[in-house]
């Protein structure tokens, strides 16, 4: 009987995974409208409404450095109609600052794929007294007690990025958490922070109207959206190295025919190149063919956590 009851159930599972989708599909942006996360989660949306001709729907929910709404995904039903466009920060780091976390990154999601990485960039108010990373090093060792630095929640990339920098330097600023990257910016702006590391879209618009001065991409080349600005590596700071990537992920127990559905519709829609200008277009490095796919960014997590939590446990603990 036992053995019939769970036939059925998993006939039924298997008819449910077929079909899916069945019905509107939500993608939890775990931070606010406007930000890196939030335009490539839309981008995600986009390829999985096309390609699985159903409607996909982002839904911001933003909170402690995005672990909030990766909390809600990883305890929503594993049926592939909650999936959450995550990060670096929310499915690899966030333990290091977040001991009761409420959820595994790597036990409690099952990854789709990357949609994308996003070289970050130390970017500074106008009037900042400094005009290259040389000079930002020097005048952060003197004024480190006095400088502000803004991020986007314990955990967010724009937090680890900075976390990264300070680092790097030896400085212990104070850092000024805010509700999205968006946010930051609008503080940056007035005067109210001295400085913050995000991904090249984040600011973008802002350095090129020169509202905010960009002083080093932390990557090995340069970006193309900003190619006068010269990397940390060639600034002589190797160590400040942050390209964060943003995949996609779903409940763990999820149906394999469905995680199989989303992989592949997302490999189709990075291969378009319409999708990939609009990428590109954000500041984003394309994801290739060889590194697509639920095992590469099972991986990637695996070895950027290695890389960066003791990094990170370390200067959260001097």
């Amino acid at each position: 009987m036992a053995a019939a009851v769970l036939l059925a159930i998993a006939g039924m599972n298997g008819a449910q995974a077929q079909d899916y989708p069945a019905r509107t599909v939500t993608i939890i942006v775990p931070f606010a409208a406007g930000g890196p996360a939030d335009i490539t989660g839309r981008i995600v949306a986009d390829i999985f409404s096309r390609h699985l001709n159903q409607k996909f729907v982002v839904e911001n929910v933003g909170g402690a450095g995005g672990t909030l709404g990766a909390l809600r995904a990883a305890r929503a039903a594993a049926d592939g109609y909650t999936i959450l466009s995550g990060h670096l920060g929310t499915n690899a780091l966030a333990p290091a600052f977040y001991p009761n976390l409420g959820y595994d990154p790597q036990k409690d999601f099952e990854p789709i794929g990357l949609s994308a990485e996003y070289p970050e960039l130390l970017v500074v108010r106008k009037d900042f007294p400094a005009n290259n990373l040389a000079e930002f090093v020097a005048y952060a060792k003197s004024n480190s007690g006095k400088l502000n630095a803004g991020h986007a929640g314990l955990g967010s990339v724009s937090y680890i990025g900075c976390l990264l920098l300070n680092a790097a330097i030896g400085i212990k600023p104070t850092m000024v958490p805010f509700t999205g990257t968006a946010p930051v910016l609008n503080a940056m702006l007035a005067g109210e922070i001295d400085y913050e590391c995000d991904p090249v879209l984040g600011t973008l618009s802002q350095v090129r109207a020169g509202a905010v001065k960009a002083l080093a991409v932390a990557a090995r080349k340069r970006s193309p959206m900003l190619p006068d600005v010269p990397t940390s590596y060639e600034q002589g700071l190797p160590e400040f190295d942050c390209a964060p990537f943003y995949g996609v992920f779903v409940p763990s127990g999820t149906p394999q025919s469905v995680i199989e559905k989303l992989a592949e519709a997302l490999d189709k829609g990075l291969s378009e190149e319409s999708v990939q200008k609009r990428l590109a277009d954000l500041g984003a490095d394309i994801v290739e063919p060889g590194r697509r796919g639920p095992k590469p960014l099972a991986d990637l997590i695996r070895s950027e956590s290695a890389r960066l939590m003791p990094i990170l446990r370390a200067a959260m603990e001097k």
